[in-house]
């Protein structure tokens, strides 16, 4: 994608989503963690609406560290992956707890030393938390960078250097954001809307699903 055509697609899409943020429901840092976490090959929905009874029940990483497994599971089970994710929650809750004083922490390589913290997940952390430029992407992220051309790359962080190369680290947060939103009101993984496609002038996949 030339210089003149990503300009394009910042200006396209900040005109269509004017406030990006993420639409997972959240209050602090430990519940941007938690839901996080959840919300690996999972909706943010579906993440919404176990949050609200894990969060009242787990109002903290130290009451999460010396939670039941079994409880834990009963009240994520409808999340993909639940069991395991279970298994991660706490295991986190007890590392924050244990070597950060139960904070959050602001370096990638601190988080993801946490069980069940990822790349992803550690990068969209420090991007909400404000503490570096991140462009994390998801599937959404990777099915539009490849239609739009923005990237090549095979894994989630090939496209993700390509991203980081392409668009000013200013836009990062932003562009995740608006990209992710794009994908789920209108470049859909089976039916892409490209006939309402506003970015259908750039796109050198239109009308491809």
């Amino acid at each position: 994608m030339t210089p003149k055509k990503r300009a394009l697609l910042i200006a396209t899409l900040a005109e269509l989503y004017p406030e990006p943020r993420s639409e997972l429901d959240f209050q602090n840092e430990y519940q941007l963690l938690i839901a996080v976490m959840l919300s690996a090959q999972c909706t943010d929905k579906k993440v919404n609406q176990v949050t609200p009874n894990l969060f009242k029940a787990y109002p903290s990483f130290k009451v999460l560290s010396q939670a039941k497994l079994s409880e834990i599971e009963k009240i994520i089970r409808p999340i993909n992956y639940y069991k395991t994710k279970s298994k991660n929650l706490i295991a986190c809750a007890e590392r924050v707890v244990e070597q950060f004083k139960s904070k959050v922490p602001d370096s990638h390589t601190d988080l993801t030393s946490l069980p069940g913290v990822g790349n992803k997940t550690a990068n969209v952390i420090l991007s909400e938390k404000g503490v570096i430029p991140a462009f994390p992407v998801d599937t959404h992220i990777f099915r539009l960078a490849h239609r739009l051309g923005l990237s090549k790359g095979k894994t989630p962080d090939l496209v993700e250097v390509d991203l980081r190369k392409a668009f000013p680290s200013v836009e990062w947060r932003n562009l995740h954001h608006r990209i992710i939103f794009h994908g789920r009101r209108v470049c859909g993984a089976r039916n892409p809307q490209c006939a309402a496609c506003e970015l259908r002038s750039i796109c050198p996949k239109i009308g491809v699903s």
